[in-house]
């Protein structure tokens, strides 16, 4: 039988998947093929690489010093938004132990982070989450390419990813004698992800014109550039960004101790300093005591 123009259509539309609409028509084959290339890969296994040795370093130490853990919370964010999608169809075995590896692991830091507690440093980790979340959570309904749960939170897990590291960077600046080699090289490992990531974006871009993820390339442009800056600061004591950071990061603070004080008569800039200052006066106290016979 044949197939009048207005059934022809009527297949096109019905022939147009989510893939389509987000890359043009397209060979999901080709696309397939060139979105696995090697470029993804040394991504892929740099940020395995990152997490495995954030874990090493707070073993070793038996301790969370140096490591921010806003930046933590906001991966694990990313994680369980980006990753729902293991619920909703089958995939390859190499993205189902990559996904549940990051959800895991970034579940154990947290858990680490709340056994190592007396270790942790908030006088350093003064990111302010909401001023990002709020933000990011926003321009994935705007921007969102189909009006899904699984798909707004895909797009807010790619925005949020964009500044997941931006925490871990103001606790370096603001930690400015630390130096410890486990932390430095999981900040760039994680950085180094993300710029393999840009060249894979780029290389499919080359073959397939029609690819287009704007989200993605937002989130990974805004994390670059805090790299790069950050790498420049590290190895040569300049930064662009790094005075705007601090400066932003302290007018925020200063708003949030205010609101809280008028709402809640104490701020957490007092309520850290009185702990901190507890825990001085423990410590002297120790020092203080005579040595016992054991």
């Amino acid at each position: 039988m044949g197939e009048t123009p207005e059934t022809v259509v009527k297949t096109a539309a019905v022939a147009m998947d989510s893939m389509d609409k987000l890359h043009g028509t397209t060979n999901f084959a080709n696309f397939t093929a060139y979105s696995w290339n090697v470029f993804r890969y040394v991504g892929d296994y740099l940020h395995l690489t990152g997490i495995i040795v954030l874990l090493m370093t707070i073993a070793k130490n038996q301790s969370v010093a140096g490591i921010s853990r806003s930046t933590q919370f906001m991966y694990f964010l990313v994680f369980v938004t980006r990753y729902l999608d293991l619920f909703d169809h089958s995939q390859t075995a190499y993205l189902v132990f990559f996904k549940l590896t990051y959800i895991g692991t970034s579940i154990i830091v947290l858990v680490l982070f709340n056994q190592l507690d007396k270790t942790y440093e908030r006088r350093h980790d003064t990111c302010n989450l909401a001023v990002i979340i709020l933000p990011c959570a926003t321009a994935a309904v705007l921007l969102t390419n189909e009006y899904s749960v699984l798909e707004i939170l895909w797009t807010f897990s790619e925005f949020i990813e964009g500044f997941a590291m931006v925490p871990q960077y103001i606790f370096c600046y603001r930690d400015k004698g630390s130096r410890d080699w486990g932390t430095s090289l999981y900040v760039v490992s994680l950085g180094g992800y993300r710029v393999f990531y840009a060249l894979n974006w780029i290389y499919k871009k080359i073959q397939m014109p029609h690819y287009s993820d704007i989200q993605s390339w937002i989130g990974g442009i805004i994390e670059i550039m805090f790299f790069v800056d950050f790498l420049n600061y590290r190895f040569t004591g300049n930064s662009m960004l790094r005075s705007m950071v601090l400066t932003v990061d302290t007018k925020i603070n200063e708003i949030s101790d205010k609101v809280e004080m008028k709402v809640l008569g104490s701020s957490s800039s007092m309520r850290m300093e009185t702990e901190g200052g507890e825990m001085r006066r423990r410590r002297r106290a120790e020092e203080e005591r005579p040595m016992e016979d054991v």
